[in-house]
C-alpha cells in the first residue's frame, strides 16, 4: 500500500508551524513519521490584540510563508492537508479577506477553529494517552493568544475550555480581569471536581522549558523548578535572556509570560 504524505499547519498568534508526516499505517500504538517541519515566527497576534487588525506589512508576510508552504507541499506530494488558524484570525477583523487573499494567490484553505475544537483535534490526535491511562489529569495548552485546559481520565476528554489569556495577549497587557478571574475560577473547580494527580503542559515555551532544565524521556517538571527559573528570566532583560539561555528573540520575550500563566 502506497504511504499517504499528510500535512498540517497551525497559522497561531505567535507563528506558523508546518509539519509534513508519512503515514504508513494510521493506527494509535505508531506514530507517524515526521519528514519535514518548519517554523515561521510572523506573529499575527502583535497587530491584532493591540490593533484588532492584521496590517499590511504582515499580511504581505503571511502571504510570502502560505506561497512557500503551498510549493513545499507541492515537492513533497503531499496527499492531503489542513489549515488551522486560531486565536488572533479569530479575532482580526479583517482575517477572513485575509484567508480568502491565500486561497485565492496559493489555492490553500485555511479553517478558523475555536478553542475548544483546537482541545478536541490535540484530544483526537491521541496526544495524551501515555500520560491519562488511569490517572486524571489537567492538559494545558498556552498559545500566544489562548489558553486551552482539558480535563481528562482514563483517555476520555470530560471537559475543556478555552480562555484568552496567552503570552501575546500578557505582553500587550490586554488581557481582560475577568478573563483572569474565569481563569482562576475554573482552575479552582477542576481541581475540586477532578483532583487531577498531573498536569501535562504543551506549547513551544513549555518544551523550551524543559530543555533548560535539562528535563529527558519525560521527566516531569517540579513547581519548584519552573519558580526557579521564572525569578530568575524575569529577572533579566532580554538581551539577558538570550545571552544565558541561549534563547531566541522570538522566545526570550513570550517565555516568561508563558512560565507566569503555568505558575499561575
Amino acid at each position: 500500500m502506497k504511504p499517504s504524505m499528510l500535512a498540517a499547519i497551525d497559522v497561531g498568534s505567535n507563528a506558523i508551524r508546518f509539519l509534513i508526516s508519512n503515514v504508513e499505517e494510521l493506527t494509535n500504538d505508531k506514530p507517524v513519521k515526521k519528514n519535514a517541519y518548519l517554523r515561521i515566527p510572523i506573529r499575527l497576534g502583535t497587530d491584532v490584540f493591540l490593533y484588532g487588525a492584521i496590517s499590511e506589512q504582515k499580511q504581505a508576510a503571511f502571504l510570502d510563508a502560505m506561497t512557500g508552504i503551498a510549493h513545499i507541499m507541492r515537492a513533497y506530494g503531499v496527499d492531503h492537508y489542513r489549515i488551522c488558524a486560531t486565536s488572533a484570525m479569530r479575532d482580526a477583523a479583517n482575517g477572513q479577506d485575509i484567508m480568502n487573499l491565500v486561497r485565492e494567490k496559493t489555492g490553500l484553505r485555511i479553517d478558523i477553529v475555536t478553542g475548544l475544537e483546537e482541545a478536541q483535534i490535540l484530544f483526537n490526535a491521541n496526544a495524551l494517552s501515555r500520560f491519562t491511562d488511569v490517572n486524571s489529569a489537567l492538559y494545558v495548552d498556552v498559545g500566544g493568544g489562548s489558553t486551552e485546559i482539558i480535563a481528562v481520565k482514563n483517555n476520555t476528554l470530560l471537559e475543556a475550555q478555552s480562555f484568552q489569556v496567552g503570552t501575546l495577549r500578557m505582553l500587550a497587557q490586554v488581557v481582560a480581569p475577568e478573563e483572569w478571574l474565569r481563569l482562576d475560577a475554573h482552575l479552582a473547580r477542576m481541581a475540586e471536581t477532578y483532583k487531577p494527580r498531573q498536569i501535562i503542559a504543551s506549547g513551544g515555551n513549555i518544551n523550551k522549558v524543559s530543555k533548560l532544565l535539562e528535563k529527558r524521556d519525560g521527566k516531569p517538571v517540579g513547581a519548584p523548578e519552573l519558580r526557579a527559573l521564572y525569578k530568575d528570566l524575569l529577572a533579566l532583560p532580554l538581551e539577558g535572556r538570550m545571552e544565558k539561555y541561549g534563547l531566541n528573540a522570538y522566545r526570550a520575550d513570550v517565555i516568561v509570560p508563558a512560565l507566569d500563566i503555568f505558575l499561575g
